[in-house]
């Protein structure tokens, strides 16, 4: 099989480490394609054939390419994504001493699987605010990237918890905090962070740090696995794969008919309740823009939105095989069964039957399996961003994602077969002119 796309993937996931890289990253390839960055605060001047984005406080990122045929006769094809995945957040005043050892105060960010942070090198990313002596309000931000083991989390040896493989119950305040140093008397110990911070940077003095976001990430590469390397081995697989599938498809779809939405927002693994987050109006807000540079009303805005669809792109849990009781009896996906369709009858997703049919036409045009997934009765499942959109915008859409194991767990799993897929549906969906589909309220 062609690993081209396996191999991109990896380089994306490697040069991620958390939701600011991430956003760096697809912005450096947007880029590097000739799209022109929008600001929010100045007036856009759109055109059909141009391609631009917009960011949102360093981890959410728009892009679009505006389509030859009048918004309001076509609509807009669009795919989301997140950028954050459940990692670890380095509290205010981190700095705690314990027998000689410098460690971290940390608190959970969104729903990790804890016990898989042990034992792993680890390091830190995120981005730091700087004092700008020119204008207080407008501090300047630096991305920081450690990019090497500088923390640990050990575990607590078997010899001090007997039942250790009978069940562990954690403390997230207690058993996950990393360890980062031994004690020495040259230390600035109360200041530690601040001044590798500052050495890292190259910032003069310290006091011009004025906060910072930081993440740990396992700082492990990204690989293939298996005997034919048909695996995907990495941290932060969910959800950027299917962030690197549409950006993927952005770049690579070509029908120049038909105005493309890349949407990646962060905060999902939180409830996305955040001003870069899928419950905020930021896209409404994007898309209500860019139909007006091109001329429709607000009456053409709603016409444009009866006309559009929306591929919300979440992973999705493939059949564990030492599991099989935890999944569905005739709905669980398989590794390399390609994209999975996401089925709720409570509405934790946005899928229903009319959206689930285009989503499967659109596949069966680029020759692409797919398949669905649906909870195990009597287990709880999640939620997504389709759901959660469509309280902002009247849309309609599906709930999709690759099939992966371990989901949350610091090294998840996922296959190069089924990230191909993704990404030939995904071109095929940017370059499908969504009336001859019959979109609902279209006709």
């Amino acid at each position: 099989m062609e690993r081209t796309n396996a191999y991109s993937l990896l380089d994306f996931l490697d040069n991620s480490p958390c939701n600011f890289f991430a956003t760096a990253t697809i912005q450096r390839y947007l880029d590097d394609n000739g799209f022109q960055e929008l600001k929010q605060s100045e007036r856009w001047n759109l055109e059909k054939g141009g391609k631009y984005y917009v960011k949102k406080n360093d981890t959410a990122i728009f892009g679009f390419v505006i389509g030859e045929t009048p918004l309001d006769q076509s609509g807009f094809n669009m795919i989301s994504a997140h950028s954050d995945s459940p990692c670890f957040r380095i509290k205010p005043n981190p700095e705690m001493l314990a027998d000689g050892v410098l460690k971290l105060n940390t608190e959970v960010y969104g729903g990790p699987i804890l016990y898989t942070w042990f034992d792993r090198p680890l390091s830190l990313a995120g981005r730091v605010i700087v004092r700008n002596p020119q204008n207080p309000a407008r501090p300047i931000t630096k991305l920081i990237d450690f990019a090497s083991p500088v923390l640990i989390i050990p575990h607590l040896a078997i010899h001090f918890n007997r039942n250790v493989n009978a069940g562990n119950p954690l403390s997230k305040q207690k058993d996950m905090l990393p360890i980062a140093a031994i004690v020495s008397d040259s230390m600035s110990k109360n200041n530690f962070l601040i001044d590798q911070i500052k050495e890292r940077l190259e910032i003069a003095d310290s006091k011009d740090i004025l906060d910072f976001d930081l993440m740990l990430y396992n700082c492990q590469k990204s690989q293939l696995v298996g005997f034919n390397k048909e695996f995907i081995c990495s941290g932060r697989i969910d959800d950027l794969s299917m962030a690197h599938a549409a950006l993927s498809a952005l770049l690579n779809s070509d029908n120049p008919a038909t105005t493309k939405v890349m949407a990646i927002f962060d905060n999902e693994e939180t409830g996305s309740g955040t001003k870069q987050g899928a419950a905020s109006p930021v896209l409404a807000s994007i898309l209500h823009r860019v139909s007006t540079c091109m001329g429709l009303d607000d009456e053409g805005f709603y016409q444009a939105l009866s006309r559009s669809f929306l591929v919300s792109a979440d992973n999705a849990h493939a059949a564990h095989p030492n599991y099989p009781e935890k999944y569905d009896p005739t709905n669980h996906p398989k590794m390399g069964g390609g994209p999975v369709i996401k089925i709720n009858a409570n509405c934790k997703y946005m899928t229903d039957a009319h959206s689930s049919a285009i989503f499967k036409e659109v596949c069966h045009a680029a020759n692409v399996p797919c398949q669905y997934f649906v909870n195990h009765s009597d287990v709880a499942g999640g939620s997504t961003l389709g759901n959660i959109l469509t309280s902002q915008i009247d849309i309609d859409g599906v709930d999709v994602g690759n099939p992966i194991w371990a989901m949350h767990s610091a090294m998840e799993t996922g296959s190069i077969a089924d990230h191909e897929y993704a990404i030939q549906a995904f071109i095929e969906f940017f370059n499908t002119e969504l009336p001859q589909f019959g979109i609902r309220n279209s006709l």
